[in-house]
Order: structure tokens, then sequence, then C-alpha cells
């Protein structure tokens, strides 16, 4: 801190002395001393402190209307919140994303910060509790067990808001080369043998297709955020509230948020349950596997380049090699690759820590939350670099592709309903053998005249369903 003066303040386990400038107390001030473990801190991840903000104005808003705080009180811890909200004094929450205790560390953080702002805002001084006090007036109506895991919710929640344009913008760069691409004719290819002929706009419309897909699943995922647990307090049972202070904290998190926040419909089973955040690592799981699959396919197509598939040129980014002159690596497909296995390896975390919550509440809260934080701003971060430092530079090597597409055996299959799966077969089979081309072993064995075979095989045939009916 600033200065070396203290104020005093106590807890359950005796005094302590708190910097005098800090807007945190005594619990939050054992919470950094216990809890040295992420390297990561709650100040961190302002989504998480603006969730939390707004849990607490909420609360505020519905005690004031039950009668639990005084009017004075619960405007000034409303006021403290929006300071927090507006993103001020987050350098006011150095505490581990990862604890012990349910997340009580992080509840009492934000209760302290709150009541000493409240407490200057009312013209008094930091640690006079007796006219604001963190536990008595801002945690007033609550536990830990329902407004941390409700700040988890509405942060988790602003974080899917600003996760998805980034995805957006990945889609939209893959549906522009699937446009730029789509006089490309290229050889398609199942279980990495040769297939049938494709556009290469075909192969990037497909990777777009593919991400798109998710945006819906996670839209979906992230709609159980709004669903909360306030007023639950300890185990579901609503121990030191007043009747009607749910449904008015609801009502207030829906003014203070602007979504259709809702009540669970069992606030025992709520209070233990982190399914919602199990579904949206899920969701960011499934999201991550198909990237992979989309970097692997590039670093395939892009492969060689003399000696590999040599479809398409990747933007070069550094040298590959410190021992072989000229090599260049595809590290930004990489780089994503790795990204993706942590969000994959995330999802297991995620699982375990759910599943070993007992009985009426999950003590794991805290994991969960930070290891989803982290899949959302590792994809985050991927997406903008794979598609600024990748997709948007990727080249097409026509000729190439032309190439690998008439000396491959596989246009025979645009013959099939035309010669016949059998004709087909020993036509593939001897070009297979002797090297020669499909086209001319037609010719040779007299199956197709010249003008026939050209109509069969033009490119725009190969693309999409056709009905080929050839003069007799």
């Amino acid at each position: 801190m600033s200065n070396n003066k203290f104020r005093t303040e106590s807890d359950l386990l005796g005094q302590r002395q708190v910097p005098s400038d800090a807007l945190y107390g005594v619990q939050t001030t054992r919470a950094i001393e216990n809890f040295d473990i992420s390297g990561r801190q709650l100040k961190d991840y302002p989504k998480f402190i603006i969730g939390m903000a707004m849990t607490k104005k909420a609360a505020a808003i519905a005690n004031m209307k039950v009668g639990m705080i005084t009017e004075k009180q619960g405007e000034a811890v409303m006021w403290a919140c929006d300071q927090l909200i507006s993103g001020k004094y987050h350098d006011q929450f150095p505490i581990d994303m990862i604890q012990g205790g349910a997340g009580t560390s992080t509840n009492m953080a934000a209760n302290e910060v709150i009541a000493n702002l409240a407490l200057e805002h009312m013209g008094y001084e930091r640690g006079q509790y007796e006219y604001c006090s963190p536990n008595d007036v801002v945690n007033a109506s609550q536990s830990t067990n329902d407004a941390y895991p409700c700040a988890i919710h509405l942060a988790m929640f602003l974080e899917h808001e600003a996760f998805l344009p980034h995805l957006e913008q990945m889609i939209m760069a893959l549906n522009f080369k699937s446009k730029e691409f789509a006089h490309v004719i290229k050889m398609g290819r199942t279980q990495l043998q040769d297939a049938v002929p494709m556009t290469l706009g075909q192969t990037f419309g497909g990777f777009a297709a593919s991400l798109r897909g998710e945006v819906n699943n996670l839209n979906l995922a992230a709609r159980e955020f709004l669903t909360v647990n306030m007023g639950a307090t300890a185990i579901g049972t609503g121990i030191c509230s007043k009747p009607g202070y749910s449904e008015a904290c609801i009502t207030a998190l829906r003014k203070v948020t602007g979504w259709n926040i809702r009540l669970a419909d069992n606030l025992i089973e709520a209070t233990s349950a982190t399914s919602c955040m199990i579904q949206y690592s899920s969701a960011l799981k499934r999201l991550a596997i198909k990237i992979n699959k989309m970097c692997n396919d590039l670093r395939l197509l892009s492969s060689g380049p003399r000696c590999g598939l040599n479809e398409i040129h990747l933007p070069e980014r550094q040298p590959g090699s410190s021992i072989m002159p000229g090599k260049v690596n595809p590290v930004i497909p990489e780089v994503m690759n790795q990204v993706c296995y942590k969000v994959i390896g995330n999802d297991m975390t995620i699982t375990f820590a759910s599943d070993n919550g007992q009985l009426e509440l999950n003590v794991m809260e805290p994991v969960i939350a930070y290891t989803l934080f982290e899949s959302m701003h590792l994809l985050e971060n991927g997406l903008d670099t794979l598609r600024k430092l990748c997709i948007d530079g990727i080249r097409a090597n026509e000729e190439r592709c032309r190439q690998l597409v008439e000396h491959s055996i596989g246009i025979v299959t645009m013959l099939n309903p035309i010669i016949g799966y059998k004709q087909s077969t020993k036509i593939a089979k001897e070009a297979a053998e002797t090297g020669r081309g499909v086209y001319e072993l037609v010719l040779e064995h007299g199956l197709l005249t010249q003008e026939e075979l050209d109509e069969v095989l033009k490119p725009e045939n190969m693309l999409h369903p056709v009905d080929i009916t050839l003069k007799k």
C-alpha cells in the first residue's frame, strides 16, 4: 500500500492490522495470506467483480424493501456497487481465484470493499462498521452460498456476451474465404485417401458452418446462467432472510442487469448444483474440438510444401527451425491446437470439481469458476490470433489443387453412374497399377468418346448432384 499506517479490525479469529488505505478488511487480509495458489487474482477478472456488485446491489434494494437495512445504508451500498460496476476500485480485490471455503473469501472481499466505500460515501471512515457492516448490512439476507454462485452466473453471462463476437468474426472470416476460393477445384479426401473432387471454397464453407452451429449451442447453455438461487442463504431454506426478500431480489436483479433473471425452482437443489457451468464448459469443449479439427485440416492442406499436399499457403510468421534453413512451420494453427487441448482438459477439471460437491453445497465452485473463465479467455484470444495471423492471409495454390484432381483416381467415381461400378473398378485398378490417368484409360478402352468424357468430367458437374444424360 501507499503508506505504513494501519487500522485494527477483528473477526472470529481475533484482531488483525489492515492497511488504512485499503478498502478491503480483515477477512480479505486473511485470504491474501492463506491462498497463494494460481497466480491469478480476482482483480484480474473484472466481470466477476461486476457480477458480485450487481448481486450486492440487488440484495440491497430487496433488503430496503423488506426492512432489513435502512434507506441510508441501502442507498450508500447501491452507490458503492455502482462504483465497482463502472470499473473502479477493482485493484482492491487482490485474492487468489482458487481458494478454500466455497468462495467465502470472495464474498467477504466484496462485502468489505462495498461497506468501506459506502461508509466514506456516508461521511464515515473506513472500518467504522457499526454504521455499515460488511456482514449485517452488505451481506444482509445472504450467504456466500447464494451470493457467490449468483455472482458467478452473472459474470459468466457477461463473459458469454463478450466472447460471442470473437467467434462471429471467425465465422465471417471463414465465409469470406469460402467465397474467395469458390472457383478452386481440389480433391476431397476420406480416411486420408483420395475421394471425389470439391472446391476449396466448400472446405472453408464447411468450417464456417461447423462453427456457426456452436453459436446456438453456446447461447442455449448460457441461458442457464440466468437462473439463480438468491434467497437460498446457507443451504436453500432461506434462513436469516425475511418473507418476500427472495422475490424482491430477483425483481431487483432483473432491473440491475436488464436480463430475464429467474429464481430456481428448488433452492435446496440449486444451492449445491453446478449444472449450468458443466453445460457451458461442455459447449466450450465441443467448440474446441471443432476448432481443433479445423486447425489440423489447415496443417494437412498446407503440408509440404514440396512433399506434402500443399493445396493452401499459410501466412509465414517465423522461421521454423534452428537447424533446417528455409523451413517454415504452421505455428498459428499449432498454438490454437494447444488452446483447444487446454479447454478440453479444463472441462475435465470442471467435471471432477462438480462431481465432488457433497450434501447441500459444492465447495469446489472457486476452481470451477476460475477454470471456466480461463477456457473462455483462452478461446477468445486464440480465435483472434488464428483469424488475424492465419485465416485472413491464407492463399490457395490453385495449380497444385487442379493437378491433384487431374491425376487422381478418385475422378472415376463420376463415371460410376455412366459406365457402371464394375467397369469403373477396372479402370481404377489399372490406373493404380500403371500410373496412367483415368481419362486416357477410359478413351483407350472405348468406354466413352472424348466429347462424352469431357461432358461428364466438367468441374461444375463434380460439385453437387447432377443429372447427366449422354446422347446415344
